[in-house]
């Protein structure tokens, strides 16, 4: 079996196919994993799923200063087109 390295996007579409019912082994054969590396991302998943819905003072705060920037961006587009209607 060669080691193949997974993207967490993939592992946690992997590990949402069992939870929402799908059989493990057909999962597995599917991924061709070991039922043991499904169950190692499923215990993963599920031990840090709380982290879902925390973010940190610092990403808040990259939050807001990205919508601060997007509001920015949004003016300066609509002052420029302002500006090209009166050419």
């Amino acid at each position: 079996m060669s080691n193949r390295k997974w993207d967490t996007k993939t592992k946690a579409m992997v590990v949402m196919a069992g939870i929402r019912g799908k059989p493990v082994s057909e999962i597995c054969n599917e991924y061709k994993i070991p039922q043991s590396m499904y169950y190692r991302w499923r215990d993963e998943f599920l031990s840090n799923m709380h982290q879902i819905f925390n973010y940190s003072d610092r990403e808040k705060e990259l939050m807001r200063e990205n919508a601060r920037l997007k509001k920015i961006i949004g003016d300066l587009t609509i002052e420029l087109k302002k500006s090209e209607e009166d050419w």
